[in-house]
Order: structure tokens, then C-alpha cells, then sequence
């Protein structure tokens, strides 16, 4: 067999109707839609979740919870994680992010106090938890807020 003589399976392959074509289409008039009613119309259908005037599905379930739109989301960053910087550097975003420890600013910065710092560093940030900035204040670097 060769590519040149190879057939689709019977039924496989048909030519879709060419609806409202005129009546020598076998699909005139009305075009397959039947008479009258909302889905006989151009643009006509029901909206998606409609249920027929039913309270529609997603408005049955119960609402829970809340979300906070002025809610801060910071780029968290852990002490132990500055270790990898050399003795009296300043670490910053810029920094950080060149180091490959965080990806995106989003709403600021934030050094929690995971794990032990042995290094002196000035650290900018525009937050530090209680934990971060005893850290690094015992380990003689400076915890600048920005």
C-alpha cells in the first residue's frame, strides 16, 4: 500500500449541510431550525446557567466566606535564607531577586525569622516579623523598613 492509495474508512469522512442555501439545499426556508420560537431567531438561545426561569444552579448553592480586596500580599522571604550573602552586604529586593530567593514584589517584602542568620547584613524590606529583626540585629546587621 502506498500513502497515495490510502482511503479513509467508510463514513468516516462526510460533507457537512450548507444550511440556508435555498430550497435546491434540501435545507431552505427555514434552514433547519424548524418554525417559529426563541431559537428559530438570529442570536437567539438562552443565556449559559439559564434554567427556564428556575433560580439558576449557582445561585441556589450557599455563599461562604470573604475576601479582603485591599488585603496586602508580600514576597516572603525567611532569615535563613540570607546566609548566602556575603558579610556586610545589603540585601533588597533587587538582590533577593537576583539570587533566584523570590520571583514577583507584589504588594512589598517581607523577612519572617525561620532558621538562624550568621552573617552581618543590612537588610531592607518593607516588613520584618519580631523573630527576623532580632535575628539580625544578633547577628550585628541592620533591619532598614523601607
Amino acid at each position: 500500500m502506498k500513502l497515495n492509495e490510502m482511503k479513509a474508512a467508510d463514513g468516516a469522512r462526510f460533507t457537512s449541510k450548507r444550511i440556508g442555501r435555498g430550497q435546491g439545499s434540501g435545507n431552505g426556508k427555514t434552514a433547519g431550525k424548524g418554525q417559529k420560537g426563541q431559537n428559530s431567531r438570529s442570536g437567539g438561545g438562552v443565556a449559559i446557567g439559564f434554567e427556564g426561569g428556575q433560580t439558576p444552579f449557582f445561585k441556589r448553592m450557599p455563599k461562604r466566606g470573604f475576601t479582603n480586596f485591599t488585603r496586602k500580599e508580600y514576597a516572603i522571604v525567611n532569615v535563613e535564607d540570607l546566609n548566602r550573602f556575603e558579610d556586610g552586604a545589603t540585601v533588597d529586593f533587587t538582590a533577593l531577586k537576583a539570587a533566584g530567593l523570590v520571583k514577583k514584589e507584589l504588594d512589598g517584602l517581607k523577612v519572617l525569622g525561620g532558621g538562624k542568620l550568621e552573617k552581618n547584613l543590612t537588610v531592607k524590606a518593607d516588613k520584618f516579623s519580631k523573630s527576623a529583626q532580632k535575628a539580625i540585629e544578633e547577628a550585628g546587621g541592620k533591619a532598614e523598613v523601607i
